[in-house]
């Protein structure tokens, strides 16, 4: 069994990550999906959260939201609706816009307020994630 995997993770206005990894933790909408080289095949949809993988001796960590992951022999790609590396979120901000999105989830009327409110505060939630290490 190998001790690596390649981890492609693309939104679709650009690539984000193209390495050699050896493990991924990606968020699955209905929770977290840990993958290790030899893993079984999967295709899943993507919640939003904290990615995380490990490579070069480092956890690297980015925020994602809606999209797929596909795992296959030797390799995992992410198709994300949107990702962030941590280290480019202003953590003061997504506080702020997390305070934001609970206010107009609480005060929401409607299903489809309702639901933007809910993804605006899962991608809060997903950025504060990816900068805390969690």
């Amino acid at each position: 069994m190998a001790d690596s995997i390649e981890l492609e993770v693309a939104t679709p206005e650009r690539a984000m990550v193209s390495e050699q990894v050896t493990d991924v933790q990606v968020p699955g909408q209905d929770g977290y999906l840990g993958i290790l080289p030899g893993h079984a095949p999967l295709l899943s949809l993507l919640g939003a959260g904290a990615l995380s993988y490990a490579a070069g001796g480092a956890r690297h960590f980015l925020a994602v939201q809606g999209g797929l992951v596909e795992v296959l022999s030797g390799q995992v790609r992410v198709l994300a609706n949107l990702a962030e590396r941590a280290e480019d979120i202003d953590v003061a901000k997504a506080r702020t816009d997390l305070d934001v999105a609970q206010k107009q989830m609480y005060a929401a009327t409607t299903g489809d307020a309702s639901t933007a409110a809910l993804e605006a505060v899962a991608l809060a939630r997903a950025r504060i994630a990816a900068v805390e290490g969690k």
